[in-house]
């Protein structure tokens, strides 16, 4: 059976040109709506095989070796996370991690060798969210990936409704925006790490938590315990509050109690 002449084949080329705009279009629609992540290590066989893996879990990848090469593809790309290796020739890997804090505050997940104990913790108080020793299985990035982009994009836990603020010594917390603003209404600026610990000291306020009852809260306990990180997070976070110890208190036998009444509205 025929296709009607020209015209028809004229027809079907049309249609087979629009079938195929329209493909285009899903597919950036899709590449667009995937998290995109930015990966930086000099190592470019650890390089390769995080970008392969995480494209095959539903990632968009963008790796690079170097920090001058990831200030010109931040330039060019929206990213929700970084995989920041610590030791990177030249630029350090903590002075990345500086220049990103000045750049907003997308979740970091460093990548550092065995014993660099130090560098973890100066990672963690430059408002790292999580890290990893090297090496490492690919599997277990995979999961501290998703569960610190799960904590960045929950608006609201412990059955906050949405648009519902917390209120205490005259801070406002925000779970449905994940914003915390000064007593002035100035916001201040909080890495995902410090949001989640403010966070569940507020709805647990006037209770003393444990480091142990925090770990749980905040990273859960498929994650390896790191015995400072929730030391450096209140210290931090203490900072950013302008707190001197008075509003999140330490307690003897290592505990945090945020000593204040919070109202919610």
């Amino acid at each position: 059976m025929g296709c009607g002449g020209e015209g028809g084949w004229g027809e079907v080329q049309r249609s087979a040109t629009a079938l195929r705009s329209v493909a285009r279009f899903f597919y950036v629609h899709a590449m667009d709506v995937l998290p995109h992540i930015l990966v930086i290590d000099d190592d470019r066989e650890i390089r390769d095989l995080l970008a392969r893996f995480l494209q095959l879990h539903r990632f968009r990848v963008t790796a690079v070796r170097d920090g001058r090469e990831a200030r010109r593809v931040w330039a060019l790309g929206h990213y929700q996370l970084v995989v920041l290796d610590l030791m990177l020739p030249g630029e350090s890997g903590l002075d990345v991690a500086r220049w990103l804090r000045t750049e907003g505050s997308v979740p970091i997940v460093m990548l550092t060798a065995m014993g660099e104990e130090t560098d973890r913790i100066v990672g963690l108080e430059l408002g790292a969210d999580d890290y990893l020793a090297k090496p490492f299985n690919p599997r277990e990035l995979l999961a501290r990936i998703r569960a610190v982009l799960r904590r960045a994009g929950e608006g609201s836990e412990a059955g906050l409704p949405a648009g519902s603020a917390l209120r205490f010594a005259g801070w406002t917390l925000e779970p449905a925006r994940r914003r915390l603003t000064d007593p002035h209404g100035v916001e201040v600026a909080l890495t995902g790490g410090e949001y989640e610990l403010l966070l569940a000291l507020a709805e647990r306020a006037n209770r003393v938590l444990t480091r142990d009852m925090l770990l749980d809260l905040l990273r859960g306990r498929q994650a390896a315990p790191f015995d400072r990180t929730i030391d450096v997070a209140v210290s931090r976070l203490r900072r950013k509050l302008d707190d001197g110890g008075q509003l999140i208190k330490t307690v003897r036998g290592g505990g945090y109690v945020l000593a204040a009444p919070v109202d919610r509205a």
